[in-house]
C-alpha cells in the first residue's frame, strides 16, 4: 500500500455550546471517484459510530462532541488518511502581567485540553532565545532577549504525522523596571501638627500585577498590600519616606527620599493687608493695590474679603485699583482657606483703611518759595517746593516760568536735572537777572501728577524792562499781573 496524507476540512475549530461541527475528507488524486471513507476518533482506532455522529454523505459528517477525529479513504490502493481535532492549543504566561520585568521568572506554557493523547510540542517565536520543545518553557531570570511573540502546535506521540493548528501568539515583553515614586498630597513639604497628609508610592507599568510594598520608615509597612497612608501628623512624623515594589520574589529599587517636615507650633498663620504704596491718602485717579499676605510654610490658599467699599474686592490675594474713586474708600480685611482643606481657616485680618481724596475735581497744587526773593547779581537761589503729605513718595518737576506777552500767558521750560528729582529743593547757581519758577509733584506707576505750583520770582535791581516791556497792560496770570505792577 502506498500512503498518502488525505485532506481533512472542519468548518469550526471547535464545538459551540449545545451545537456541531461539519467534518469533510476528500482525496486529491488524479482518479477522484469511488472512494469509501471511514471516519475514527481519538487514537485507539475506534470508528465513529452512528450514536457519535450524523453522517450527511460519502466522506461528510456531523459531530457535537470535541475530540481528536481522523479519517481513511479506501479505494482497494492506495489507501489516504489525514486527521482533525478540536482542541486548539492556548499559549499561555504565568503570571499573566502585562509587563514583565528584567530579572523576573515567567513561565511560557502551551495547552491541549481534551483527551489522553500524549504530544510533542513545537514553538515557533521571534524573540533571541528559542525555547526547547517542551509544553512550558521556565524563564528564570527575564532579560530583553526573551520579549517577542510566541506560539505552538502539537504533535501525537502515537502518530508523528498527526498534529494541531498553531495557537494564537501571545506577546512577552520584558522591560527595565522604573523607580517607584513617593508622592505627598498635600504636594507642599512645610505642614503643621493636626493636618492630614496622604503618602503614596506610585509604580509605573506592570498593571494587574499584585504588589506588595516596603516603605522607610517601617512604620508605614502595616498593611503591606496599601500604596498610600493617610497620616494626621505630629512633629515625629518629619523626615524622609521612600519605598520599593515587591511581586512574588522581584524587587524594584528604592524610591528617592522625599522629606517631609512638621512644625510643632500650632497652625494659625495670620494675613495682614497691605497697600501698595502705602499712603495715607490716595488720590482720585491714582492707582492702588490692596493685599492679602498669609506668610508661613508654602500652604496653598484661597482668600475672601469683607469691605464696606461699594465696590466689593475679588477673592484673590490682591485687589489692584487702576484709577482709584470714592467709591473705592473703606475698611478691608481678609482671611485666607487652605486650597487642600476648604474647611480649614485663618482668622480675619486686622482692617486696614483706604481714603481715595475726593474733595474737588482738581488735582493737589504744590507751594514753591524762592529764597532770596530779591537777590545780588551772581549770587545762588533756593527753590522749595511743598506738598500735602511729603512721605508719600513724591519725586519733583523744576520749570523756569517764560512769559508770552502776545498770548498774556507763559510757558515751563525744564531746569537743568529737573525731571523727577527725589528732593524738594533746588539750586540755581549765579543767578543774574530777574526769572520766575514753577514746580510739581508725581509718584506711584504709572505716574500721578499734581498741578503746577503758582510762579515765584527772583527779583533783581534794574532787569524790570527785560522782563515786562514798557507801556503794556497785562490782566490774567500771577505773571502779567505782577509786570503790570511795576
Amino acid at each position: 500500500f502506498t500512503f498518502v496524507l488525505a485532506k481533512l476540512r472542519a468548518d469550526n475549530t471547535a464545538v459551540p455550546l449545545g451545537g456541531s461541527v461539519t467534518l469533510t475528507c476528500s482525496v486529491n488524486h488524479s482518479s477522484s471517484s469511488g472512494w469509501k471513507y471511514d471516519w475514527y476518533i481519538e487514537n485507539s482506532g475506534v470508528l465513529v459510530s452512528p450514536e457519535d455522529a450524523v453522517f450527511l454523505s460519502n466522506g461528510q459528517i456531523r459531530v457535537s462532541q470535541g475530540g481528536h477525529y481522523w479519517c481513511i479513504g479506501e479505494r482497494v490502493n492506495p489507501v489516504y488518511s489525514s486527521e482533525y481535532t478540536s482542541n486548539r492549543p492556548v499559549v499561555t504566561l504565568y503570571p499573566n502581567w502585562s509587563e514583565i520585568y528584567r530579572g523576573e521568572t515567567i513561565t511560557v506554557r502551551c495547552e491541549i485540553h481534551g483527551g489522553d493523547t500524549e504530544w510533542d510540542y513545537e514553538w515557533e517565536t521571534n524573540s533571541v532565545i528559542k525555547p526547547p520543545n517542551q509544553n512550558e518553557y521556565r524563564i528564570r531570570s527575564a532579560s530583553s532577549s526573551n520579549s517577542g511573540n510566541y506560539r505552538c502546535k502539537g504533535r501525537m506521540k502515537s502518530s508523528q504525522h498527526k498534529t494541531t493548528e498553531w495557537s494564537d501568539s501571545v506577546t512577552l515583553t520584558v522591560s527595565i523596571p522604573s523607580k517607584p515614586t513617593v508622592t505627598l498630597q498635600p504636594s507642599w513639604t512645610q505642614i503643621y501638627s493636626g493636618e492630614t497628609v496622604t503618602v503614596r508610592c506610585e509604580i509605573q507599568g506592570g498593571e494587574g500585577a499584585q504588589w506588595t510594598y516596603e516603605w522607610k520608615p517601617a512604620k508605614l509597612n502595616t498593611p503591606p498590600t496599601s500604596n498610600e497612608y493617610r497620616i494626621t501628623v505630629t512633629e515625629s512624623d518629619s523626615g524622609g519616606y521612600s519605598c520599593r515594589g515587591r511581586r512574588d520574589y522581584f524587587f524594584t529599587e528604592w524610591s528617592d527620599i522625599i522629606t517631609l517636615t512638621v512644625s510643632c507650633k500650632i497652625f494659625h498663620p495670620e494675613p495682614v493687608v497691605t497697600l501698595y504704596p502705602n499712603w495715607s491718602e490716595i488720590y482720585r485717579g491714582e492707582t492702588i493695590t490692596v493685599r492679602c499676605e498669609i506668610h508661613g510654610g508654602d500652604t496653598e490658599w484661597d482668600y475672601e474679603w469683607e469691605t464696606n467699599s461699594r465696590i466689593k474686592a475679588p477673592n484673590q490675594n490682591e485687589y489692584r485699583i487702576r484709577s482709584a474713586s470714592s467709591s473705592n474708600s473703606g475698611n478691608y480685611r481678609c482671611k485666607g482657606r487652605m486650597k487642600s482643606s476648604q474647611h480649614k481657616t485663618t482668622e480675619w485680618s486686622d482692617s486696614v483703611t483706604l481714603t481715595v481724596s475726593d474733595k474737588t475735581v482738581y488735582k493737589p497744587r504744590p507751594v514753591l518759595t524762592v529764597s532770596p526773593s530779591w537777590l545780588s547779581p551772581g549770587a545762588s537761589v533756593t527753590l522749595n517746593c511743598e506738598v500735602e503729605h511729603p512721605s508719600a513718595g513724591w519725586s519733583f518737576y523744576w520749570y523756569k516760568a517764560v512769559p508770552d506777552l502776545s498770548e498774556k500767558s507763559s510757558s515751563y521750560e525744564l531746569l537743568p536735572d529737573g525731571s523727577g528729582t527725589a528732593q524738594d529743593s533746588y539750586i540755581i547757581h549765579g543767578q543774574t537777572h530777574t526769572a520766575g519758577y514753577v514746580c510739581r509733584a508725581g509718584r506711584g506707576d504709572p505716574e500721578y501728577h499734581t498741578d503746577h505750583s503758582q510762579p515765584k520770582f527772583v527779583w533783581s535791581a534794574g532787569q524790570f524792562d527785560s522782563f515786562c516791556p514798557f507801556n503794556k497792560v497785562f490782566s490774567n496770570t500771577d505773571l502779567i499781573k505782577i509786570c503790570f505792577i511795576f
